[in-house]
């Protein structure tokens, strides 16, 4: 192929939702941006809901607002979370109350292919975005640009190349940065079902046997199963039948919500814990699961992430006039910006994980001992709702 040269501000590589939302916050402020990645692929014919759903924040919900994505948004398959409901392995409980807390809701549950269908329409009507279908295979930096080499013969030349291309990044690769990833060795089951009963907009959590069972609340009495289950267990679970998995789901969640019906096959991913050494280098910037993975059972991943975007588009936006967006200034600013949330996250994340997952008697009643406390003190819980709305 003849490599055909196109300049740009910044190029963004990775199609998920943080690299597109990053693409749209980019071109919305005026500046030429490319975007290597694939359209968001459609629901099976009949799939009721999507099994990808995610817990979005108010910080996430007020950025998507700020682009004019969350109004698109087909509000009857929002699902609001008015309360939230967690279970301990010896009986504690903790009720965490959008009402008490004084905010509008705790959260938002919604299906990535709605937020992601949503961010491809508003891209396409973007004058300055030129989307490429198409996977990066080269680049080389200096100190008057970056150039992205693509496989259908493209080369992209810009001041900024941010990667949101998720855990196994090709961008974080090319910059040399160092990734350390550990395995929790439990893998991720997520399925929709229809409820018996109605789950009231209240997100509920278990505590069990070192495994996490959450159920979210969606539309019309659905809601969504993840379970952070054993890698072993993960498997059994996935290759029961929609009948044997509900029946599943309703014993480990002590029959909260009546019968369920399973709508949408069981789903796996594995789960971990991953840190990079940094998230910048010469014209190059990390966001999303490039950057960092967490643990899902505080439903945060896809905010911290979301937040990393809104804090590179608001560097970008205070810099100097005179100033490239590949300014290792800029770069820095962003880098110190985003330090202290993630490093916070993920201590919080992993240290609940690794609690829950130490046996034996002592332990288990020491952290129910805790979460009793916790939910004793209502200036505590006012502030751990404060911190996972962003």
């Amino acid at each position: 192929m003849t490599s055909h040269l196109q300049t740009f501000h910044a190029v963004v590589v990775g199609g998920g939702l943080v690299g597109k939302t990053a693409a749209l916050a980019l071109t919305q402020s005026g500046l030429r941006t490319a975007l290597v990645a694939s359209t968001a692929a459609p629901l099976p014919p009949g799939a009721a809901f999507d099994s990808r759903i995610y817990a979005l924040s108010s910080s996430s919900q007020a950025l998507l607002e700020r682009l004019r994505v969350w109004q698109a948004l087909d509000r009857s398959r929002l699902g609001p979370v008015f309360d939230m409901r967690v279970f301990g392995d010896a009986r504690a409980e903790l009720h965490f109350s959008a009402f008490q807390a004084s905010v509008p809701q705790l959260a938002w549950i919604v299906e990535s292919s709605l937020i992601e269908q949503s961010l491809d329409t508003a891209l396409r009507f973007q004058p300055n975005l030129t989307w490429f279908d198409s996977r990066a295979q080269g680049m080389t930096v200096d100190a008057a640009a970056a150039q992205v080499t693509l496989a259908n013969g493209e080369t992209l030349e810009a001041d900024l190349v941010i990667g949101a291309d998720g855990a196994h990044s090709w961008v974080r690769a090319q910059m040399g940065a160092k990734a350390t990833r550990r395995d929790y060795r439990q893998t991720g089951v997520v399925a929709n079902f229809k409820a018996e009963k109605p789950h009231g907009e209240t997100a509920y959590q278990w505590f069990r046997d070192t495994e996490i069972i959450a159920l979210l609340p969606l539309p019309d009495d659905h809601v969504s199963l993840v379970w952070s289950a054993r890698t072993d267990h993960a498997d059994a679970l996935m290759k029961l039948d929609p009948a044997q998995l509900s029946a599943e789901v309703e014993k480990a969640t002590e029959n909260t919500l009546g019968k369920l019906d399973c709508v949408t096959p069981a789903q796996g991913f594995p789960l971990a814990l991953q840190t990079v050494d940094r998230l910048i280098a010469p014209r190059v910037a990390l966001v999303g699961d490039a950057a960092h993975i967490i643990h899902p059972l505080a439903g945060q991943g896809m905010n911290l992430g979301l937040r990393d975007v809104a804090a590179l588009a608001e560097v970008i936006a205070n810099k100097e006039a005179f100033r490239d967006l590949g300014d290792p200034v800029l770069l820095r600013r962003y880098e110190r910006a985003r330090r202290e949330d993630i490093q916070k996250l993920m201590a919080a994340t992993d240290g609940l994980q690794r609690l829950f997952s130490v046996p034996g008697t002592l332990a288990r009643t020491v952290r129910n001992a805790g979460m009793a406390l916790v939910g004793a003190q209502p200036l505590i819980k006012r502030w751990l709702v404060s911190a996972a709305l962003g």
